[in-house]
């Protein structure tokens, strides 16, 4: 008993560091399709530099845990972002499918549980059909079918060529013959600081308080993900997992914030919440986050009923929801999943997925905008 409370408190933490996340998001309208529609519609990069100061910060953070030993993250997390195989086709076809589905449905994954706990219906409508997709790709011979079957051939075994991961310091390392530690130091320290350089040489955005937010407690709340499940207590919540047995709770292992494959995970424990070993990390923080944002919006008065305006609104929300569910789970991840905790990490999978899903929506919106013209 003494031993389940291990497990407990990692999923209590998740869940209150989501709820700080779900409250801050819908505070400060952060939104990674938002970011990119600004970017391509506007030429406005606000909400564009607090995505990218997320990732400063998740990277001097995971920089940080990893230089004083006070988290492992490895090559077997969850998902692998560092691991050897190095499947850059479904980075790049899986993050480009997602962007496009995020921009139909009018936000990401945690934009959609955001609006769903301010009260979109809309929004729930995306996030079920989310669900439904993820479900279908690891229940049944979908994934195979649809993604294994064009990637497999495509993937990379990187170990073959004497390099051990896919992160930057693995790879420049077996480049220049540089001790792998210190290459992903350097190239870590190099990225972080070209990134902050970046954000903050706006005057206008070190003038918004809430971009600002946004980009720190993103990234901090991805570097609390890490330490979490890759630290100390990350590390006694693994060894109870081994010794639970048949009541060992399912996808117990160091991660971070990620939202597509937990929003099919959510589900699947809401269909049984009777089966403790469903609560995952990811289940929790999906519904910290929902609850975050709806306390916000109840607060702060904003929460509004929301419904389709039109067929055709249905219909385009419904399409980006499978294709979010179906691209998240072949990227695997989102813009948060692999654009703050996966480019943590230094990932250059990562790195693909972040930019076919900059490149997927930038694309339907110029579409969508030519069809509005037209």
């Amino acid at each position: 008993m003494q031993e389940a409370a291990i497990h407990y408190q990692v999923l209590g933490a998740a869940f209150a560091v989501a709820l700080v996340l779900g409250a801050v998001m819908r505070r400060t309208n952060f939104c990674t399709m938002g970011a990119v529609s600004d970017w391509v519609n506007m030429d406005d990069l606000g909400r564009l530099r607090a995505w990218l100061l997320a990732m400063a910060v998740a990277i001097a953070g995971v920089l940080a845990l990893e230089a004083a030993a006070l988290a492992s993250i490895g090559r077997d997390t969850l998902p692998p972002y560092r691991g050897a195989s190095f499947a850059w086709l479904r980075y790049a076809v899986g993050g480009f499918v997602f962007g496009v589905g995020m921009t139909l449905a009018s936000g990401c994954g945690v934009k959609t549980l955001v609006r769903a706990g301010g009260g979109n219906l809309k929004s729930l409508v995306v996030a079920a059909l989310v669900a439904a997709v993820v479900y279908l790709m690891y229940a049944t011979r979908l994934f195979e079918l649809s993604v294994t079957s064009w990637s497999e051939p495509a993937t990379l075994d990187l170990a073959r060529f004497g390099v051990k991961g896919q992160d930057l310091g693995a790879l420049i390392g077996a480049w220049t013959g540089l001790e792998a530690a210190r290459a992903q130091l350097a190239a870590g320290v190099a990225l972080a600081a070209v990134l902050l350089w970046f954000v903050f040489k706006s005057r206008d955005f070190r003038a918004s308080f809430d971009h600002v937010l946004a980009g720190i407690v993103v990234g901090l709340a991805v570097v609390i993900g890490w330490y979490l499940t890759a630290g100390p207590l990350g590390a006694e919540w693994r060894e109870y997992a081994m010794m639970a047995g048949e009541q060992r709770p399912l996808r117990v292992g160091a991660q971070s914030f990620t939202f597509i494959s937990p929003i099919g995970d959510a589900a699947r424990y809401l269909a049984q919440p009777g089966d403790l070993r469903l609560l995952t990390f990811g289940v929790v923080a999906v519904g910290g986050v929902v609850l975050g944002a709806a306390l916000h919006a109840l607060a702060s008065g904003g929460f509004r009923l929301e419904w389709f305006a039109s067929a055709r609104d249905f219909a385009a929300h419904a399409a980006g929801g499978v294709l979010m569910g179906f691209g998240g789970f072949a990227a695997m991840g989102c813009t948060i999943g692999q654009g703050v905790s996966g480019v943590s990490t230094l990932a250059l999978g990562s790195f693909i997925a972040v930019a076919a899903m900059i490149a997927g929506a930038a694309l339907t919106m110029k579409i969508q905008y030519r069809l509005l013209d037209a």
